[in-house]
């Protein structure tokens, strides 16, 4: 039986996060490796047939990231947009997550293709966990509940 080590109020998330990012003839595989870890450095990785392969159970890096260049209200409206049930499913750029940005793919698929980002939650809820890594905005600035 595990214990609940958890401050009083503190939310306990439980996520599966997937991640898989095509590695191209043209492409270094550490280069593409780099590109998750800066996105993701949480996440178990593995290469596999022309990919590289990742689990893990936070987005907090991530959270981070969209945080710290203002993209929160985007983030948002990729996550609810690609739901399905308790499941979101989103796809970053690999080349400005070389430089540890989170650029949202959308539109046009990327010729390079891109990291493909798959979040199940378990606990508490979908809308709940989206608000913890991308909270609401008023004015550009995250609203505290």
């Amino acid at each position: 039986m595990s214990e609940d080590t958890s401050e009083p109020g503190e939310a306990i998330y439980r996520v599966d996060v997937e991640i898989t990012a095509p590695v191209f003839d043209t492409e270094v595989t550490d280069r593409v490796r780099d590109a998750v870890a800066n996105i993701v450095p949480e996440a178990d990785l593995e290469e596999r047939h022309g990919e590289i392969y990742g689990r893990a159970h936070s987005l907090e890096h991530l959270s981070e990231l969209l945080h710290r260049h203002e993209i929160l209200d985007t983030a948002r409206s990729e996550f609810f947009t690609n739901r399905d049930g308790n499941s979101f499913t989103f796809a970053l750029k690999k080349q400005p997550a070389l430089e540890e940005r989170a650029t949202f793919a959308v539109g046009e698929p990327d010729e390079l293709g891109e990291i493909d980002i798959r979040v199940t939650v378990d606990e508490p809820s979908l809308e709940d966990y989206v608000d913890h890594v991308a909270p609401p905005t008023e004015d550009g600035k995250p609203v505290e509940s």
